[in-house]
């Protein structure tokens, strides 16, 4: 490729903040919950690179003739891959995108189709508009898109707080992930926190049913702790894990979780996951196992008897697990592990994405 903008590119990426911010000086956005992608076109040749730096081609072919077809001879465009179904974002469906097997890809390139949300515009012809100011790139973006068709699609964007609120409180349940704050006068700067995020933010408590140890430290440091819900049937699923940990409290951790360590697999719901490299045991998420995603770590655990239980606060949950990894509030003693259910979940009715999907996927 020839391009003013030549991949390799790193995205540029947002800092969270816990509100939205005042002021006219900000574009907001919904935050689309997908892979976030960069795609760049240099006549017939297309290329859509990964947030890693890696192509996305083959797990998505099906979005290559319309990338093709609808941009521009020469450009380069950020955004997100998303997978819709029943009116809501499906990101365990999107996770399934990325298969080994070719067969596998061209069945669910059909099954569960793609679609790619555009929200900024890096060049266009021999132009590279990282130097310019967003508002411009924005209006541009708009022009290059006023025709897409599905499944090409242009972010809704606005610069009316009230209608932001409005996005973060209404879009929630169709599975968007927040507001994106960008500035106006923002240039586009690869790999730095230039944006703002505004996530949901809710608390739950846990069962502790494990934890990994921290990949430094040769065991002296805890990395992650292993959550638990009980469901209705009484098993403890595994939900998602607890970290972000001070180097001090890992290792404060490991004395604390100690007393907890012993005869912990002789009666512990998870003890089969424990005995075998792979599986589901009774259709449970198993906390342990290698997969395509854990991109070849560590993912060993070691039992703990599950009575302790802890408060942690997470943005929201995708399927029955906390879609990101939650954060430790405190220790919940006056609470039984057996009152962690999924009943103290707060399930958020889906809106319509028909304003922005209004054409189909």
């Amino acid at each position: 490729m020839r391009l003013p903008v030549n991949p390799p590119v790193l995205p540029m990426l947002a800092k969270r903040l816990s509100e939205l911010p005042a002021g006219d000086g900000w574009i907001f956005e919904p935050k689309w919950d997908g892979f976030r992608a960069l795609v760049f076109r240099d006549g017939d040749e297309v290329l859509i690179q990964s947030r890693d730096e890696k192509s996305f081609n083959r797990y998505f072919p099906e979005l290559i003739d319309p990338l093709r077809a609808q941009l521009p001879a020469r450009c380069v465009l950020d955004g997100e891959i998303v997978v819709v179904q029943d009116g809501a974002l499906e990101f365990d469906t999107l996770q399934q995108r990325i298969h080994p097997a070719a067969s596998r890809v061209k069945l669910l390139s059909q099954r569960t189709p793609a679609s790619i949300v555009f929200f900024d515009l890096l060049a266009e012809g021999d132009e590279d508009l990282r130097e310019t100011p967003f508002a411009d790139r924005r209006q541009r973006l708009e022009a290059l898109l006023s025709s897409a068709a599905p499944p090409l699609h242009l972010t809704p964007a606005t610069r009316d707080l009230k209608t932001a609120r409005d996005w973060f409180r209404r879009f929630e349940g169709a599975g968007l992930d927040g507001v994106v704050a960008k500035p106006v006068a923002g240039i586009y700067e690869p790999n730095k926190r230039a944006m703002l995020k505004i996530k949901h933010e809710r608390e739950c408590d846990c069962v502790v049913a494990g934890f990994r140890w921290h990949k430094k430290g040769a065991r002296t440091m805890v990395g992650s702790l292993l959550l638990g819900l009980y469901n209705d049937a009484g098993a403890l699923q595994h939900v998602g894990v607890c970290a972000s940990f001070t180097e001090a409290k890992r290792r404060e951790l490991v004395e604390f979780l100690a007393p907890y360590r012993k005869n912990a697999l002789a009666d512990h719901p998870w003890k089969d996951w424990a005995e075998q490299e792979s599986g589901d045991g009774d259709g449970q998420r198993m906390p342990g196992a290698q997969s395509r995603w854990s991109g070849g770590k560590d993912m060993s655990w070691e039992p703990l008897r599950p009575e302790l239980v802890v408060e942690v606060a997470y943005d929201h949950m995708q399927s029955d697990r906390f879609r990101h990894t939650a954060q430790f509030r405190r220790w919940r003693t006056d609470k039984k592990p057996r009152d962690c259910t999924y009943e103290q979940l707060e399930v958020v009715a889906p809106e319509e994405l028909a304003a922005i999907f209004a054409r189909g996927r």
